[in-house]
């Protein structure tokens, strides 16, 4: 393991030490991947219904360089990464690894850090990837920003390093992609690259190994991108980590396995979700899978706690959205789908239109499916296919919305957008 830190006095570590321990969010608050928690439900105030590059674009800011991680907010300030190029004329080239902080308000860069660089020569990426594309997480006092075999850092809120490490040397295939989760003082991780596959479980404060939990993995092709999940068993928290072949409930404490069960899957990208005490996992490439879990096992719960599994137009990078017993999903060709999340049972299927990688977001009884071609269509979260709004903003984008009190952010191949009606 790889690490650095800045020379902090011990009281500022204390202190740092308690406040990263606050995970929560206030309303206005988006301050992870899908939001605070980690579902992609919102429970802002109604949010924009009619936008497009004209219209309701309270401002819109230049994103130098190229990054598919989502923004997050917190207590006014958005935070991205993004990979700069040293030398674009130069094929292949190196990259700057950043961070940056915008005023959400008035759309304003604060400060725009470098953190890692990425040297010429380091793994190629998919087409649709790129070199920062696992989102932050942002805490009362601190930033985390993961990339991947490049490494993991922890800054303040002013852009300073508090440290850095490379907490597992290994090869990925098509480059970066899960975004990590924090949780007690801990952030947790996925490692699914060419041979090595782990769950990282890092101190939050200090950045040292604290456990690592080996797949021990037998699929052909090793390599996913997902988000782990915290969910709560019987009063005791999982660690949910799903991966090729296999999804794992890990004891986060520990880093002992609780439960386990098998599929034919790989390149898993969609993050778990749980509801109503039952766990949706999406098994990835070739043909996904979309599988029900009870989560009170213990061991290889394969033939005795899987509720269910259906493959009709499953999603490969999408999220699940759940509400009220309901479960929707967008696959990447645009088919959205409403289940009974009990049974499984197809309630609707329609095509929706266009390609999708974004993960979509509850709101007010609304669902937002927003498309590669940067197409936000918007419906009913009911048991009738209805269309609420349509707004196309005209440029490409893979990464999630962030939302707050009746405000979207919208991240796109070239600017971050703030939408407000």
């Amino acid at each position: 393991m790889q690490r650095s830190s800045l020379n902090i006095p011990t009281a500022i570590v204390t202190l740092s030490a308690v406040m990263l321990l606050v995970s929560g969010t206030h309303g206005a608050d988006w301050a992870s991947f899908r939001g605070p928690s980690g579902d992609g439900v919102s429970t802002a105030r109604k949010l924009p219904l009619k936008w497009s590059a004209t219209e309701n674009i309270a401002w819109k800011t230049p994103i130098q360089g190229q990054g598919w991680s989502s923004p997050v907010l917190r207590d006014g300030v958005l935070y991205i990464t993004n990979a700069v190029a040293k030398n674009a004329e130069v094929v292949p080239t190196s990259y700057q690894l950043n961070t940056i902080a915008i005023n959400a308000q008035s759309g304003k860069v604060l400060w725009n850090i470098n953190v890692f660089d990425q040297p010429i020569g380091s793994a190629k990426i998919h087409s649709k990837n790129s070199h920062a594309s696992p989102t932050p997480i942002v805490t009362p006092t601190h930033v985390f920003v993961h990339f991947g075999h490049l490494g993991t850092a922890c800054l303040t809120l002013k852009g300073e390093v508090v440290w850095k490490t490379l907490a597992s040397e290994y090869s990925p295939v098509h480059g970066n992609g899960g975004t990590p989760i924090l949780h007690d003082g801990k952030l947790y991780f996925s490692v699914d690259g060419k041979s090595k596959t782990l769950v990282i479980c890092l101190d939050a404060v200090t950045g040292d190994t604290v456990w690592e939990f080996d797949r021990q993995s037998v699929a052909s092709r090793k390599f996913s991108f997902t988000t782990p999940v915290i969910i709560e068993v019987g009063g005791k928290p999982q660690l949910i980590s799903p991966a090729s072949d296999i999804v794992q409930a890990i004891d986060p404490q520990s880093g002992k396995l609780i439960w386990q069960v098998k599929y034919d899957g790989y390149s898993l990208i969609p993050k778990p979700v749980y509801h109503n005490g039952l766990l949706y996992v999406c098994t990835g490439y070739n043909t996904p899978w979309l599988y029900c879990i009870d989560p009170t096992g213990k061991g290889d719960v394969t033939d005795t706690h899987v509720r269910w599994n259906i493959q009709r137009q499953i999603p490969h990078t999408p999220s699940l959205i759940l509400d009220d017993g309901k479960l929707f999903m967008i696959s990447d060709r645009g088919i959205g789908t409403c289940l009974n999340a009990s049974t499984g049972e197809t309630i609707w299927q329609e095509r929706v239109g266009g390609n999708y990688s974004a993960s979509p977001i509850l709101n007010n009884g609304n669902i937002y499916f927003t498309s590669e071609q940067g197409d936000t269509t918007i419906i009913k979260a009911a048991e009738q296919y209805q269309v609420v709004a349509k707004n196309a903003l005209g440029q490409a984008t893979l990464a999630s919305l962030a939302v707050a009190e009746g405000v979207i952010y919208i991240r796109t191949e070239s600017h971050l957008y703030r939408i407000e009606e």
